[in-house]
């Protein structure tokens, strides 16, 4: 397979790794502590109820921001051809694309939005861009 093709489809596996790590934690977590009003299919009631929201309700969130990212890194590294720690990149560009999006549509307190937009995307995709360059095919 072609070098270039192979990248891409790297980084498409990752996304979509990734997106599933997150999106299960979310699950998991609406499960874990539930929120009184918060309807994930009713983007305004969901703002509305964060309101309400105390810490605990903020674990799961940055596991699955953190987390996603992490996964989606390391197997773009690990199926990438070269440029592994750049496809790794990729994802956290794509996850932080998506935290700034989250924390812009669902407004949340100030040091929640800080410590997920410096802490859960870049970092956690230059951690899984080592481990990912690093294991074996």
């Amino acid at each position: 397979m072609h070098p270039i093709l192979r990248n891409i489809l790297a980084v498409l596996a990752g996304l979509i790794a990734g997106n599933i790590v997150n999106m299960g934690l979310i699950e998991l977590g609406s499960i874990a502590f539930p929120l009184e009003g918060a309807d994930p299919n009713n983007m305004e009631a969901f703002a509305a109820a964060m309101v309400n929201a105390k810490v605990e309700h903020y674990i799961f969130p940055f596991l699955a921001h953190a987390l996603g990212t992490l996964i989606g890194a390391i197997l773009a590294a690990k199926l990438g051809v070269k440029y592994k720690i750049t496809l790794a990149f990729v994802i956290g560009f794509f996850f932080l694309a998506g935290g700034i999006m989250v924390n812009y549509l669902i407004p949340g307190p100030t040091w929640f939005a800080a410590l997920d937009l410096a802490v859960a995307y870049l970092p956690m995709a230059w951690i899984g861009g080592k481990i990912g360059s690093r294991l074996k095919k």
